[in-house]
């Protein structure tokens, strides 16, 4: 079974590539505290459908490149960004 990861798009500035950071919570092994740990993935995204700030669910695959070890199994969520700068032009409008 191949791992999955739900994270969020980071860089979307290289073709076919995207740059995901998956964050998760562990228990310190001592202090018990909640720590939060990020993993950053280098993503194939064949159709470049993925832009920054997007929610991605990825999926380990074989080795395509140095460091590309995950490929693009869906966009789960577009970026917030563009909806509140609609939201921003038509406040100014009207």
């Amino acid at each position: 079974m191949r791992r999955r990861f739900v994270g969020v798009v980071v860089s979307d500035k290289m073709d076919k590539t995207r740059v995901v950071v998956s964050e998760r919570l562990e228990r310190h092994p001592l202090y018990k505290k909640e720590v939060r740990r990020k993993s950053k993935f280098y993503v194939h995204d064949e159709r470049n459908e993925s832009k920054a700030g997007d929610v991605v669910l990825i999926e380990e695959f074989r080795p395509m490149s140095r460091l590309k070890r995950f490929v693009l199994v869906r966009v789960l969520g577009r970026k917030q960004i563009e909806e509140a700068e609609e939201n921003d032009q038509t406040l100014h409008e009207a």
